[in-house]
């Protein structure tokens, strides 16, 4: 059994990762924000009476080195910070502090333990592939490919990666970086893309509504959430410290065709439209991650679909809707 601490554990992710880590018989505590659990509760009573809950803003030294003190964990996945690419778009101070100054307050606590003797884990720090930013190449981009963070969010990103690496190298703290490319499945907010499509194929088909518009018919790369958990534990394995891996499929899907097939497995007709008004400039056109050196590395394979991601959702969005 290990100790393992979740930081942003009550989130989308978290909760997933925590139902996993709790299947394996693993001891968790979940760190946040005094709110606990955000967003629909993918835990169920007895899993959340199994974890341990530490308040915890990213911004506040003492309450991080407090998580760490309690929870005294062998592992640790940081997964805390301003994910929604918007919201940090209008907080870019904000945005710094708690994705790039919050990753360096965690690893200087965790420097101070490994040098005191104290504590020793592997710290998994979670990025995005929004971190190489617009490329011209058609392939599939591996982790060599130049980083061109075009946002706020995509920068602090990278620049937490380079803070966390360099902590690696001067101090020798077990840091692994991964760059997450997309990513959704049952419980995840409404904000993003795929939840967002599959809510409004749902209210078309109950409202008779004839057009479903979208924003900029980009290609990403969609991973199911259960492959992005699997992935993390298996680098907490097999990982090598001081190494960044791409989290991605190498599958490239346009929004349009997500439309497409949420309309179609949700059993609703619609024109599909583009909207200006839905459109963000700073979209990268194509967005899709080479996870050769994830699968070298490890065991791991992904083996779900943007098709399952999508089954989950109607099945969760639908058994909500009958509990309302």
């Amino acid at each position: 059994m290990r100790r393992v601490l979740l930081t942003g554990g009550g989130g989308f992710v978290g909760q997933w990762v925590t139902k996993a880590l709790l299947a394996r018989g693993d001891e968790v505590t979940l760190s946040g924000l005094s709110s606990g659990l955000t967003g629909p509760a993918i835990l169920s009573d007895d899993e959340r009476r199994a974890v341990r809950w530490q308040n915890a803003d990213m911004r506040d030294a003492a309450a991080v080195e407090q998580a760490i003190e309690q929870s005294r964990p062998d592992a640790i996945i940081h997964l805390a910070g301003i994910s929604f690419p918007p919201e940090a778009e209008r907080s870019p101070v904000t945005t710094y502090d708690v994705n790039v100054l919050g990753a360096i307050r965690l690893l200087s606590a965790v420097t101070t333990r490994r040098r005191a003797g104290t504590m020793d884990p592997v710290v998994l720090i979670v990025g995005s592939g929004a971190q190489y930013g617009r490329h011209e190449e058609s392939d599939a981009l591996d982790e060599a490919t130049m980083q061109r963070p075009l946002t706020v969010y995509a920068a602090s990103k990278a620049a937490q990666e380079v803070a966390a690496l360099q902590v690696h190298r001067e101090s020798g703290v077990k840091v692994i970086c991964v760059r997450s490319f997309n990513h959704s499945g049952a419980g995840q907010s409404g904000e993003y893309v795929i939840p967002s499509l599959v809510a409004r194929a749902l209210r078309i088909r109950s409202s008779g509504e004839s057009t479903l518009k979208l924003g900029n018919d980009v290609v990403r790369d969609y991973l199911h959430v259960d492959d992005v958990v699997h992935a993390y534990l298996a680098l907490l394995e097999r990982g090598t410290p001081g190494e960044a891996y791409n989290v991605a499929s190498g599958r490239g899907v346009s929004v349009r065709q997500l439309a497409a097939d949420v309309l179609l497995r949700v059993g609703a007709t619609a024109d599909i439209s583009s909207d200006v008004a839905l459109q963000r400039a700073t979209d990268v056109p194509v967005l899709v991650g080479s996870p050769a050196k994830l699968m070298n590395h490890t065991d791991w394979t992904p083996r779900k679909t943007h098709l399952d991601v999508i089954d989950d959702l109607i099945r969760f969005e639908s058994a909500n809707a009958a509990t309302d």
